[in-house]
């Protein structure tokens, strides 16, 4: 029951936030106290997994054949851990932005930011594809009130953009659980996939279903639209939802379909692998060249998120471990890269009024602690050792030689040089041009607020540990995702009851 725990959590702290009305000690401490048995409960769950164990939850059988079922295993626990241990750094970034930046209706902020937690973390402990598919839904729904936060016109075009958009790919996602429960009653997550026996023409189409159900939260271009217009929203919620939770929801989609249900092997024979590689390979340079000629500092990271999103789904398109070790550690390496920028744009926002890269020369006299940070981060997006952001992109560059497509090594490349090339120049800004906005007077270090501060160190230097080695483990269950996956050196298969025969 200890998945349940995880889920019910974040569900009850929204609860209880709700409850605590307008007083901002009781909401911050239920929040707290929520974001931080969430981690506590997925790092218990994490043990467990490592230990070889796949926990396993049945909800319910809805009719024969279709359950929801929740089963932790390797896949999910990338995921949920980058999910609960972000939100824990998150809600205290949170509380500072939130009243740094006078927003209003923080209750209902806090509480739906909750229960966005709580459908993620369901989302990665799915047992079959139609539980994913549940939860997938709901997360949409419950991203929405985060979407129009503001409640500007702005913010409703966005919101109205967001669900028409998401929702459409849930039709489609919706079509793609009924074929594939019809074929293998229970759909249950199966590493390698469970398709084999299924004609070309259905697995073509169950591919192009998972386009456009996991393209448009993923953003796969041309179905990226809403992300950028989604920047409206507070910065808590570009952060969490749509650098993390959202975003993440739909990669890990893809690694779910290409690695679980139709498996590498069945995607590859039906040629389908190197066409998704092919639209992966297309948005990762489009939308580096695009975040070039953003202006708005949101807008060009959000932009950059669109493109490493890619980076995933077309490593986990190929039959290739290493491709996919690369694919699962981007998961969470990108995560908490980008979760620091995100943080300290909010930052910089709400000390300064800055909004724009044009505005930012000379920032960092004013912010140093902000402003490294975000250089961390953007060398470790870049790929540059010994930040996080490298480990993965070596892996995925090798995985692409190693699949026979050395051409997608050049374009990832490529990529860290674009990515170098529109976030390094924010940090020359800062450091080595001057302004009349930042110096004189205004050089005295008044850097961000604690309750910001401490999460945009804390995110970045994980970010150094992480490049470091694998301290916490997480290669060890990136490795055997991909092992399993392929099947190379795999472990044991996992039986539908959770078990190791």
């Amino acid at each position: 029951m200890i998945p349940l725990l995880a889920i019910a959590a974040p569900l009850a702290g929204a609860i209880a936030i709700a409850v605590s009305g307008d007083r901002p000690t009781a909401r911050a401490l239920w929040t707290a106290v929520a974001s931080l048995i969430t981690f506590i409960v997925v790092l218990i769950l994490f043990g467990r997994v490592l230990d070889g164990e796949v926990p396993t939850v049945s909800i319910g059988e809805l009719t024969p054949g279709v359950e929801l079922l929740l089963r932790v295993d390797a896949a999910s626990m990338v995921f949920a851990l980058s999910t609960a241990g972000l939100w824990l750094l998150a809600s205290l970034y949170s509380f500072g932005y939130m009243n740094g930046a006078g927003e209003i209706r923080q209750t209902r902020f806090f509480a739906a930011f909750a229960v966005c937690v709580s459908t993620t973390i369901g989302l990665a402990f799915a047992g079959n594809l139609f539980t994913f598919f549940v939860f997938y839904e709901l997360l949409t729904l419950a991203t929405y009130p985060l979407v129009i936060h503001k409640q500007t016109p702005a913010a409703f075009a966005a919101g109205r953009r967001y669900l028409f958009t998401l929702l459409g790919g849930g039709t489609a996602l919706l079509l793609a659980v009924v074929i594939v429960t019809t074929h293998a009653p229970g759909a249950v997550f199966t590493p390698g996939g469970s398709l084999d026996s299924m004609s070309d023409a259905m697995v073509i189409a169950l591919v192009v279903m998972a386009l456009a159900g996991f393209g448009t939260k993923a953003a796969v271009m041309p179905l990226h639209g809403w992300l950028p217009r989604a920047m409206v929203a507070p910065t808590p919620v570009s952060a969490l939802l749509h650098a993390v939770a959202v975003v993440t929801a739909g990669v890990f989609g893809f690694v779910r379909m290409f690695g679980y249900v139709i498996g590498p092997e069945r995607l590859a024979s039906v040629n389908a692998g190197v066409v998704v590689a092919a639209l992966a390979a297309i948005t990762i340079v489009v939308a580096s060249l695009t975040a070039l000629r953003q202006d708005q500092l949101k807008r060009r990271l959000a932009y950059s998120t669109i493109a490493h999103l890619s980076y995933i789904v077309l490593g986990v398109s190929l039959v290739s471990v290493a491709a996919w070790n690369g694919a699962m550690l981007h998961l969470i390496n990108h995560a908490v890269l980008k979760i620091t920028l995100f943080f300290a744009a909010g930052a910089i926002y709400v000390t300064t009024g800055v909004e724009r890269v044009s505005q930012m020369d000379g920032i960092g006299r004013r912010m140093p602690l902000t402003m490294a940070a975000f250089g961390v981060a953007a060398l470790g997006l870049a790929g540059l050792p010994p930040i996080n952001g490298f480990v993965s992109k070596w892996f995925l560059s090798s995985g692409t030689v190693e699949a026979g497509q050395p051409i997608l090594a050049i374009v990832m490349i490529s990529s860290g040089l674009l990515t170098a090339s529109y976030l390094l120049p924010i940090v020359y800004r800062a450091f080595f041009r001057s302004s009349e906005t930042f110096t004189g007077p205004m050089r005295i270090r008044t850097d961000a607020a604690w309750t910001m501060l401490v999460p945009i160190v804390a995110t970045a230097a994980i970010s150094l540990v992480l490049g470091l080695g694998d301290i916490f483990d997480i290669g060890v269950l990136t490795d055997e995702v991909a092992r399993s996956v392929i099947g190379d050196g795999a472990p044991a298969p996992i039986d539908a009851t959770g078990g190791r025969p």
